[in-house]
């Protein structure tokens, strides 16, 4: 997607996420998020927006040094946010995305940031629809996006004790271009071919339902498994996500 598209989903899904929680009860019980209420969710992500903001008006090349803000009460939790991720929102719209600045990924630059917040957005926006009760999914095109993202940064991070997949695996989506092979290399990391091709198992289904599926939101029911399930059910398992 480009630095466009991502910023305007940022936009929506950082806005539909203030709109659930405000709405909702603030001690309820995030399910997709064990230990989590939805104001501990709200101050997570605007924690988050706060640090990233930070980092990027500031073309910081570390992290060190920054100081987390003081939580807000809870009546005054979703102005803070707000606040917040439209301070993020100036922040990105004006940096150039080829801009350094630290990141936790091999890629420093400003870009990273504005595509991770675009999908951190999303997924927690999710979240938060789940404490209320709803459930809209990801949309399309930014989760076939998100796939990618994932793919890149975040699904060979091994959980201890995980095993690897042992495994090639194919991922296709079916809503919207996006198709995805996935091979461990020698070092442990994974050599991604954007392009159609076979695997010892192929997962299956809308844009949104592999993400969620990939981040842990959804059980792997949720998509189709064909070939060896044992290396798509090790596949999900073996990222972190911490």
């Amino acid at each position: 997607m480009q630095t466009h598209d991502l910023l305007l989903a940022l936009a929506r899904d950082g806005e539909a996420f203030a709109d659930v929680c405000a709405d909702a009860d603030l001690g309820a019980p995030v399910p997709s998020c064990p230990g989590w209420t939805v104001a501990d969710l709200v101050y997570h992500l605007g924690e988050v927006h706060h640090f990233w903001r930070t980092i990027v008006a500031e073309q910081r090349d570390g992290w060190e040094g920054y100081e987390r803000p003081d939580r807000p009460t809870d009546g005054e939790l979703i102005r803070w946010y707000r606040d917040g991720l439209a301070a993020l929102r100036e922040t990105l719209a004006a940096a150039d995305p080829a801009q350094p600045n630290w990141t936790w990924s091999t890629d420093r630059t400003a870009g990273f940031v504005i595509r991770r917040m675009a999908h951190e957005a999303a997924i927690h926006r999710w979240d938060a629809e789940q404490a209320a009760g709803r459930d809209t999914g990801v949309e399309p095109h930014l989760a076939s996006d998100g796939i990618d993202e994932f793919l890149m940064w975040f699904a060979d991070e091994p959980k201890e004790g995980q095993p690897a997949p042992g495994g090639s695996v194919h991922l296709h989506c079916g809503d919207v271009p996006g198709e995805w092979t996935v091979r461990m290399n020698a070092e442990g990391t994974y050599d991604i071919e954007r392009a159609h091709a076979k695997g010892d198992c192929a997962i299956r289904g809308s844009a949104s339902d592999i993400l969620l599926a990939l981040w842990r939101r959804r059980p792997a029911s949720t998509v189709d498994v064909v070939g060896d399930a044992d290396v798509a059910a090790r596949f999900l398992a073996y990222p972190a996500l911490e």
